[in-house]
């Protein structure tokens, strides 16, 4: 069965001919305009909406699908979100970037191999990515997901090895 993921939100009609103002994750802007299909979920089933042009304009995407040419056929769209095949994603994804979905569960682990919490989510703060790891003593505490403090991610080994630094979970 195909897993979708979700990319990013129609907001609003832009102008008079059926163009979508779309949400998208920050630093997607290359991903999303190389996009040529995404779907919408009409009640149990992806229906699938073909891209006839991306622009980029503020922080949003206005995008015009094919067979959309007023507002009144975009309106039925409106607050959708927009997904893309899992497969998608995962052949924009660079060696060292991973799905959320695969990170969140993780053990977190110091260099010494000891546990020290595991992710429960991951977020940014507009620099990089936060992993944010509930500790032993069940504080939330946000580690940055750069390469000096989080030196490995084993999907197979379900674990991420942190240089646990003073003060980085406590």
């Amino acid at each position: 069965m195909t897993k979708f993921i979700s990319v990013g939100k129609v907001l609003n009609f832009h102008g008079i001919q059926g163009e979508a103002k779309i949400g998208f994750s920050r630093n997607q802007e290359e991903f999303f305009c190389g996009l040529k299909e995404v779907f919408v979920k009409e009640r149990d089933e992806y229906v699938s909406l073909k891209i006839k042009s991306v622009r980029l304009h503020k922080n949003f995407a206005i995008v015009k699908f094919d067979g959309i040419n007023s507002i009144d056929e975009l309106l039925e769209y409106k607050g959708s979100l927009l997904f893309v095949e899992e497969n998608t994603i995962r052949e924009a994804l660079e060696e060292d970037e991973f799905l959320i979905d695969e990170l969140v569960g993780l053990d977190v682990v110091d260099e010494t191999g000891q546990k020290v919490g595991f992710v429960i989510g991951v977020s940014n703060n507009g620099a990089n990515d936060l992993l944010s790891v509930k500790t032993k003593s069940k504080r939330i505490s946000l580690v940055p997901f750069v390469k000096a403090i989080v030196t490995d991610v084993s999907l197979k080994d379900k674990k991420v090895t942190i240089n646990n630094i003073e003060g980085l979970l406590e």
